[in-house]
């Protein structure tokens, strides 16, 4: 695993035997930030990652030169290498928060420019997570709701679905509130 692009292009990424986390391919990010590269500047973005796992998706971001980006993991294995990573390779930018992403919803009070969701594949909420985030009132203006997701998840009926992308196992839904 490695940052795919930015600043910090190349710089591989080992996480710890153990870590249970599925981090998003090399291709599939890659896939991703080109997409997002022809829609919004990274420069000054407040990104929120949730279920962060190994932190792979914050680092492209801040790599980017992205502002400020929170990661929320509940693991502390997985909480405890991202700020290993973050301090060996002074990533100021980032914020790591080791917390429940739903009781961490409760209590954030602050809006983002983009919030990123990896939850496990088999969440028991992932049906309805993009409702959630959306109901928690993340967003800036013109914000976005990116949700990595499995093939098992349907996202096509929702009215807040802007684009949905697949690579692989890996497919990439788009949101924005109405």
């Amino acid at each position: 695993m490695r940052i795919v692009g930015g600043k910090y292009k190349g710089k591989k990424i080992q996480a710890p035997k153990g870590l249970r986390a599925r981090p998003t391919t090399d291709f599939a990010k890659e896939s991703l930030f080109n997409i997002l590269n022809n829609q919004i500047d990274f420069e000054g973005l407040e990104v929120l990652d949730l279920f962060g796992g190994t932190g792979n998706i914050s680092y492209e971001f801040i790599s980017r030169r992205a502002a400020k980006v929170w990661t929320v993991e509940m693991d502390r294995k997985a909480c405890d290498f991202i700020r290993k990573f973050k301090e060996s390779n002074e990533l100021d930018a980032l914020k790591v928060v080791k917390a429940n992403v739903y009781q961490f919803l409760k209590t954030i009070d602050m809006k983002f420019d983009l919030v990123y969701a990896d939850p496990p594949y088999a969440h028991k909420h992932v049906a309805t997570l993009h409702e959630k985030l959306l109901d928690a009132d993340l967003l800036k203006d013109d914000g976005m709701i990116i949700i990595e997701h499995g093939p098992e998840t349907d996202y096509a009926n929702s009215p807040y679905l802007l684009d949905h992308r697949k690579y692989g196992h890996v497919h990439f839904s788009f949101f924005k509130p109405k």
